[in-house]
């Protein structure tokens, strides 16, 4: 049974064109929200797997499938 998992890939482009958020939702990121705030640009996940890894994995892969790279990967604080 697959569970949603809540984080943030943060990516090396301070900014995103338009094509480039197009590319990123046709690589599969339909699942993610794209937000540039002090020239950083991150895509906040809830994505549905089996695993964190295989979660965090997969988006991964679908960002540099669109052509961008990936600086690191946050998790949400727990309050």
């Amino acid at each position: 049974r697959k569970k949603t998992y809540g984080f943030t890939v943060v990516l090396t482009a301070p900014a995103l064109s338009a094509e480039q958020c197009d590319a990123l939702y046709e690589a599969g990121c339909d699942d993610g929200t794209i937000v540039t705030r002090n020239k950083i640009t991150f895509i906040a996940f809830d994505r549905k797997a089996d695993s964190l890894e295989q979660a965090i994995r997969s988006a991964t892969a679908n960002v540099r499938a669109a052509g961008l790279e990936v600086k690191r990967v946050e998790m949400p604080a727990l309050v």
